[in-house]
Protein backbone atom coordinates (compact mmCIF):
# COMPACT_ATOMS: atom_id res chain seq x y z
CA UNK A 1 0.00 0.00 0.00
CA UNK A 2 2.57 2.48 0.68
CA UNK A 3 4.54 1.39 -2.19
CA UNK A 4 1.51 2.31 -3.99
CA UNK A 5 1.06 5.63 -2.52
CA UNK A 6 4.50 6.54 -3.47
CA UNK A 7 4.83 5.49 -7.01
CA UNK A 8 1.47 7.71 -7.64
CA UNK A 9 2.90 10.58 -5.71
CA UNK A 10 6.33 10.25 -7.86
CA UNK A 11 4.04 9.64 -10.87
CA UNK A 12 2.32 13.27 -10.02
CA UNK A 13 5.47 15.27 -9.44
CA UNK A 14 7.14 14.03 -12.74
CA UNK A 15 3.69 15.42 -14.76
CA UNK A 16 3.77 18.24 -12.75
CA UNK A 17 7.62 19.57 -13.57
CA UNK A 18 6.90 18.21 -17.01
CA UNK A 19 3.83 20.72 -17.32
CA UNK A 20 5.84 23.73 -16.06
CA UNK A 21 8.89 23.04 -18.00
CA UNK A 22 6.13 23.17 -21.54
CA UNK A 23 6.02 26.49 -23.35
CA UNK A 24 3.48 27.62 -25.81
CA UNK A 25 5.49 30.58 -27.83
CA UNK A 26 8.00 29.01 -30.48
CA UNK A 27 11.62 28.98 -29.86
CA UNK A 28 10.98 30.65 -26.51
CA UNK A 29 10.42 34.21 -27.94
CA UNK A 30 7.41 36.63 -26.95
CA UNK A 31 6.08 38.34 -29.07
CA UNK A 32 3.53 41.42 -28.33
CA UNK A 33 1.16 42.16 -30.55
CA UNK A 34 1.42 45.93 -31.16
CA UNK A 35 -1.14 46.12 -33.33
CA UNK A 36 -3.37 48.56 -31.87
CA UNK A 37 0.22 51.05 -31.24
CA UNK A 38 0.70 50.47 -34.87
CA UNK A 39 -2.71 51.66 -35.92
CA UNK A 40 -2.33 54.48 -33.73
CA UNK A 41 0.98 55.16 -34.96
CA UNK A 42 -0.84 55.15 -38.82
CA UNK A 43 -3.36 57.44 -37.84
CA UNK A 44 -1.41 60.16 -36.71
CA UNK A 45 0.82 60.57 -39.58
CA UNK A 46 -1.58 59.57 -42.81
CA UNK A 47 -2.56 62.69 -44.90
CA UNK A 48 -0.81 65.37 -42.80
CA UNK A 49 1.94 67.14 -43.75
CA UNK A 50 5.17 67.03 -42.15
CA UNK A 51 8.47 68.78 -42.38
CA UNK A 52 11.76 67.19 -41.34
CA UNK A 53 13.27 69.17 -38.49
CA UNK A 54 15.84 67.32 -38.11
CA UNK A 55 17.82 64.97 -39.61
CA UNK A 56 21.67 63.87 -37.88
CA UNK A 57 23.42 60.79 -40.05
CA UNK A 58 26.41 59.68 -38.21
CA UNK A 59 26.85 62.91 -35.75
CA UNK A 60 27.08 64.91 -39.02
CA UNK A 61 23.80 67.73 -39.11
CA UNK A 62 22.21 67.17 -42.34
CA UNK A 63 19.22 69.01 -41.64
CA UNK A 64 19.46 71.44 -44.54
CA UNK A 65 19.26 68.74 -47.00
CA UNK A 66 15.67 68.42 -46.41
CA UNK A 67 15.03 71.93 -45.60
CA UNK A 68 11.35 73.16 -47.63
CA UNK A 69 10.15 69.81 -48.17
CA UNK A 70 6.72 68.80 -47.12
CA UNK A 71 6.51 64.70 -46.66
CA UNK A 72 3.25 63.83 -46.99
CA UNK A 73 2.30 59.74 -45.67
CA UNK A 74 -0.50 59.12 -47.40
CA UNK A 75 -3.30 55.89 -46.40
CA UNK A 76 -2.10 53.63 -49.44
CA UNK A 77 1.13 53.56 -48.26
CA UNK A 78 2.76 56.14 -50.70
CA UNK A 79 5.29 59.03 -49.49
CA UNK A 80 5.92 62.39 -51.12
CA UNK A 81 8.12 64.56 -50.66
CA UNK A 82 7.46 68.42 -51.84
CA UNK A 83 9.45 71.59 -52.49
CA UNK A 84 8.29 73.68 -55.04
CA UNK A 85 7.43 71.80 -58.22
CA UNK A 86 9.73 69.12 -56.94
CA UNK A 87 8.22 65.90 -56.17
CA UNK A 88 9.67 62.91 -54.58
CA UNK A 89 7.95 59.37 -54.47
CA UNK A 90 7.98 56.33 -51.84
CA UNK A 91 6.49 54.35 -50.08
CA UNK A 92 6.39 54.06 -46.03
CA UNK A 93 5.02 51.54 -43.65
CA UNK A 94 4.92 50.90 -40.03
CA UNK A 95 5.83 47.69 -39.12
CA UNK A 96 5.69 45.14 -36.28
CA UNK A 97 9.59 43.92 -36.39
CA UNK A 98 11.16 40.63 -34.71
CA UNK A 99 14.67 41.10 -35.48
CA UNK A 100 15.64 44.25 -33.96
CA UNK A 101 18.55 45.01 -36.44
CA UNK A 102 18.26 48.66 -36.46
CA UNK A 103 17.90 48.95 -32.08
CA UNK A 104 18.40 47.33 -29.07
CA UNK A 105 17.44 43.48 -28.44
CA UNK A 106 14.06 44.33 -27.56
CA UNK A 107 11.49 41.67 -29.90
CA UNK A 108 8.69 43.73 -29.51
CA UNK A 109 9.82 47.13 -31.46
CA UNK A 110 7.95 48.77 -34.10
CA UNK A 111 9.37 49.69 -36.95
CA UNK A 112 8.57 53.27 -38.98
CA UNK A 113 10.05 52.24 -42.74
CA UNK A 114 10.79 54.74 -45.43
CA UNK A 115 11.81 54.09 -48.99
CA UNK A 116 12.84 55.91 -51.46
CA UNK A 117 14.03 54.61 -55.04
CA UNK A 118 16.09 57.59 -55.95
CA UNK A 119 17.21 60.33 -55.55
CA UNK A 120 19.95 59.60 -54.22
CA UNK A 121 20.03 62.45 -51.06
CA UNK A 122 16.80 60.35 -50.30
CA UNK A 123 17.49 57.40 -50.69
CA UNK A 124 20.69 56.91 -49.12
CA UNK A 125 19.62 58.75 -46.19
CA UNK A 126 16.11 58.22 -45.79
CA UNK A 127 15.21 54.64 -46.83
CA UNK A 128 16.00 52.79 -44.02
CA UNK A 129 13.72 50.80 -41.07
CA UNK A 130 13.72 53.42 -38.33
CA UNK A 131 12.72 52.39 -34.62
CA UNK A 132 10.36 54.87 -32.76
CA UNK A 133 11.70 56.63 -29.93
CA UNK A 134 9.29 59.00 -29.39
CA UNK A 135 5.83 60.10 -30.49
CA UNK A 136 3.05 62.82 -30.12
CA UNK A 137 0.10 64.46 -32.26
CA UNK A 138 2.44 66.61 -34.01
CA UNK A 139 6.13 65.00 -33.61
CA UNK A 140 7.94 61.44 -34.08
CA UNK A 141 11.54 61.00 -33.55
CA UNK A 142 13.36 57.85 -34.52
CA UNK A 143 16.58 56.78 -34.57
CA UNK A 144 18.46 54.14 -36.79
CA UNK A 145 21.98 52.09 -35.99
CA UNK A 146 23.83 50.93 -39.16
CA UNK A 147 24.47 47.23 -39.25
CA UNK A 148 27.33 48.33 -41.37
CA UNK A 149 29.24 51.05 -39.62
CA UNK A 150 27.44 51.14 -36.19
CA UNK A 151 26.94 54.98 -36.85
CA UNK A 152 23.79 56.54 -35.98
CA UNK A 153 21.15 58.26 -37.18
CA UNK A 154 18.29 60.72 -36.23
CA UNK A 155 15.76 61.87 -37.90
CA UNK A 156 12.71 63.98 -36.22
CA UNK A 157 9.30 65.06 -38.70
CA UNK A 158 7.34 67.64 -36.95
CA UNK A 159 3.35 68.51 -37.89
CA UNK A 160 3.02 71.39 -39.86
Amino acid sequence: MKTKFIYGLLTMLCFSLMSSTCSTDDDGMNFNDNSAEISEIKSTVENNSWQITSFVDSGVDETSHYTGYTFTFNSNGTLTASKGSETVNGTWSVTDSNDSDDDSNSSDDIDFNINFASPAMFNDDLTEDWEIVTRSATKIELIHISGGNGGTDTLTFQKI
